[in-house]
């Protein structure tokens, strides 16, 4: 497969640092974006954040600096997180930048120009956290009479002169979009988006006078664009638009946005309504994915549960905390996620079962056969362990990681893994030596061989930890592709070859469990 590849995250709002739903986000799209590169496609991954808007500039102001100055240095905690967890996006966009103010300001015009934006006044609740407007159907109240969003974040009335837009005029072509299988998933964040719709749709506020911070209005310099038209022309801006580029040409429409679930209305409707505007494509697939909660619940400031991934991924290192994330929870729904949870997951899983498979195998072929590989006759037993292991790796890994079912692709993978060990118990090989060491050989280069299988399949999973292993077996770079798991004849080079296993380093080792007062 070589035809191109565009996926996105969300780009963070960064008037605080990092948090674990920033880091799940990233990583999801960092595995789908190494997966889609394993099975030969040109790959372009863009992340970012969103440095305009209300709550920067009222963040700033309070702080006694501009807003680009808190803009500086809240972007440099996301991109510390991005190098951190090995998240390896081709662009790292920030909004300040000339590039996007440019790319907002020709979308602005094109929608202009298409008749979509109008000069009116605005009055309505609007909330700052979310940078969102809301019709006072959609709000709650609290006992003391404070109204709240559907996000539960505080609303305020806003009255000012505005820029609209037509999005009432985008109604149809909206539902008829919402309806195309495949285009929003999972299932009940596109049944919420039709309902939405299907109330019926009003024109969008898309400027505002009362702050600066933001991308000026063209012909409107007291006007800066509503963060959300500035925020989503960001997947353009990465491309080259609106200059017609190789990179626009090769990757637009975007194949996927990946975003949480609580900006799927953005996603799903404001920005593809903007795109139909401006007569450009929208994007093919938007998943709105769930949220992660600390044992059970969500984090939030007040509660002081806030977790700082770099934090995590320093105590229980980065590929297991990777594992576990894209193990631990169905991708989509809300999951949750605990220290014990993380170390519970990660030794069984990779250290008890792969990292001991591959520290056992490995050691017994450098002791036992001097390191050395060579053509063998398998038996019945091996041939159908081999083919269970390439069936994980090569078709039900695949297949599900293509449906972003991340922890059923681990789960047919793990279960590869461990008829591995139960084949090593059966086979006992250390019994074996004694008593038929051609058999003994047998067994070992057999195991050999699904180890490789083994690597190559979870690299988009835990890439460090899967290069480590597939270095200690020899595998060369340009063999460790999907399209490698359909090789038959490579065994066969690597034994013609001067190649020997060395003693083994651990690829898992085990983690710590965090004392009690760290994980309270």
């Amino acid at each position: 497969m070589s035809d191109p590849y565009y996926i996105t995250t969300a780009i963070s709002y960064p008037n605080g640092p990092p948090h674990i739903g920033h880091a799940y986000e990233a990583i999801a799209a960092d595995v789908i974006a190494r997966f889609q590169r394993l099975r030969g496609r040109e790959v372009r991954f863009q992340t970012g954040t969103d440095e305009h808007g209300l709550k920067m500039a009222r963040k700033a102001q309070e702080q006694g600096r501009t807003a680009r100055e808190l803009a500086d240095e809240m972007a440099s905690y996301f991109q510390d997180m991005c190098t951190a967890l090995n998240v390896s996006h081709d662009r790292f966009i920030r909004t300040v930048e000339d590039d996007h103010h440019r790319a907002s300001q020709a979308i602005w015009q094109a929608m202009k120009a298409k008749g979509d934006l109008y000069l009116d006044r605005y009055e309505g609740w609007y909330s700052v956290r979310d940078e969102a407007y809301y019709d006072e159907s959609e709000l709650s109240q609290t006992e003391a009479g404070e109204k709240l969003s559907p996000q539960g974040t505080p609303v305020e009335w806003t009255v000012e002169e505005s820029w609209f837009f037509r999005l009432s005029k985008y109604q149809e072509p909206l539902l008829e979009l919402l309806n195309t299988p495949g285009f929003l998933r999972p299932e009940s964040r596109r049944n919420e988006m039709i309902a939405f719709v299907e109330q019926g749709l009003r024109d969008l506020s898309v400027s505002r006078t009362s702050f600066d911070w933001g991308v000026k209005v063209p012909g409107s310099d007291d006007h800066v664009m509503y963060v959300w038209v500035d925020a989503l022309t960001n997947y353009l801006t990465g491309l080259g638009y609106p200059d017609e580029t190789e990179d626009m040409a090769k990757f637009w429409p975007a194949n996927l946005h990946l975003i949480g679930k609580d900006i799927v209305r953005f996603h799903t409707i404001y920005w593809p309504a903007f795109l139909m505007s401006a007569d450009l494509p929208v994007p093919q697939q938007v998943f709105g994915h769930g949220f992660l909660l600390n044992r059970g619940q969500k984090e939030s400031k007040s509660l002081g549960n806030v977790t700082d991934p770099l934090e995590l991924a320093e105590k229980f290192e980065v590929d297991p905390l990777r594992y576990f994330l894209m193990r631990e929870v169905a991708f989509g729904q809300d999951g949750s996620y605990s220290p014990e949870a993380i170390v519970t997951r990660a030794n069984a899983e990779l250290a008890n079962s792969f990292g001991n498979l591959a520290q056992r195998t490995l050691s017994m072929i450098a002791k036992n056969l001097d390191g050395q590989l060579e053509p063998v006759t398998l038996a019945e037993v091996d041939n159908a362990l081999l083919a269970q292991v390439r069936s994980a790796c090569a078709v039900e890994l695949p297949q599900k990681f293509d449906e972003l079912a991340f922890s059923n692709g681990i789960e047919a993978w793990i279960k590869a893994v461990y008829a591995c060990n139960q084949y090593v118990d059966e086979q006992a090989p250390w019994t074996l030596k004694k008593t038929d060491p051609e058999r003994m050989k047998i067994v070992l280069l057999t195991l050999f061989m699904t180890l490789r299988d083994l690597a190559i399949a979870i690299q988009p999973v835990v890439p460090e930890r899967a290069a480590s292993l597939l270095d200690q077996l020899g595998i060369p770079d340009d063999e460790r592709s999907y399209a490698s798991l359909d090789d038959p004849e490579w065994y066969q080079r690597l034994a013609d070859s001067d190649y020997a296993v060395a003693k083994p380093t651990p690829v898992f080792p085990r983690l710590e469990t965090p004392e009690a007062d760290e994980a309270a």
